[in-house]
């Protein structure tokens, strides 16, 4: 089971070289499906304006527990008065107040390995804390309709000049990339006029495109816009065209894993999720962790 979409730069060890405190700190101050051309810088629309989910009856339901994991900012994490916070956390605080049954919510936090377990033993009723759709998991739980996209991105060193502004401007320049990743499969798919060249961890990565070693890097854009904002990137180095998105390469986005029977239920999150998307109400949570975006 891994995160969605975070499979290139492991999240857990990105903590690891970051305190937490310090992407916090990055992320307040800073803070594209399958295809090679670029999203907008907006919001990515996810939901059809003009779509009605019907929304079921949870008129019977004694309470909706919702499991997630305290590792994961700025989506889930713990405050420093040591409540529970993140763009999930506010995310479920909605969807509850959608569907009327904000007293019955609960939210426990517990460690991500025991997630999937957890919620297979009824001790929760749906999970949100980023687990990447594979279709083992298909096989064993359902799934909300995506709510968010994490996209790729490249980043570049200011030093290197570039004849252009887009991702044609990098033809023929050293790229790098962690190697048996899917950022590695993407850019060589989409961009096969780029020289990439391998790097076996993303320090290694991250070190190299900050020494000028390569050019420019293509990895997860969220991890690369806290490292840009970070004292460790020297100032070196920018966000620089894309952003990119792909189903095939990263999964189908972010969504909230349920129990199969539940099928009431797993209508009704989609519904609560499609009227915040139509109503402005998830722009609004996206904004609040992510105030210069991740597209």
């Amino acid at each position: 089971m891994r995160r969605a979409l975070l499979s290139s730069l492991n999240f857990k060890g990105f903590l690891r070289f970051y305190s937490l405190g310090a992407i916090l700190i990055a992320f307040l101050l800073s803070v594209p499906v399958a295809h090679a051309e670029p999203v907008s810088s907006g919001l990515p629309i996810l939901f059809d304006a003009r779509e009605r989910l019907p929304k079921p009856d949870l008129s019977t339901l004694v309470r909706l527990r919702f499991l997630t994991s305290v590792d994961f900012p700025p989506f889930n994490f713990t405050d420093q008065s040591g409540k529970l916070a993140g763009f999930h956390i506010d995310l479920i605080r909605e969807i509850c107040d959608e569907l009327g049954v904000s007293e019955k919510c609960q939210i426990q936090a517990m460690p991500f390995g025991d997630l999937q377990t957890a919620l297979t033993a009824s001790q929760g009723d749906a999970v949100i804390a980023g687990i990447a759709v594979t279709p083992e998991l298909r096989k064993q739980y359902a799934f909300s309709r995506p709510y968010l996209m994490l996209p790729a991105r490249f980043i570049r060193n200011l030093s290197k000049p570039l004849d252009g502004t887009t991702a044609a401007a990098l033809a023929g320049h050293p790229v790098g990339v962690v190697k048996g990743t899917a950022h590695e499969a993407m850019l060589a798919a989409y961009f096969p006029a780029i020289k990439s060249v391998p790097f076996d961890s993303k320090e290694a990565l991250l070190s190299a495109v900050r020494d000028g070693k390569v050019d420019a890097a293509f990895a997860d854009g969220l991890q690369f816009s806290f490292w840009a904002s970070s004292p460790a990137s020297e100032k070196c180095c920018a966000l620089f065209d894309g952003p990119y998105v792909s189903q095939q390469f990263l999964s189908e986005g972010m969504t909230i894993m349920l129990r199969q029977q539940d099928a009431d239920l797993t209508a009704a999150i989609n519904h609560a999720l499609a009227t915040l998307s139509r109503t402005g109400r998830l722009q609004e949570i996206y904004l609040r962790y992510f105030p210069h975006g991740l597209y």
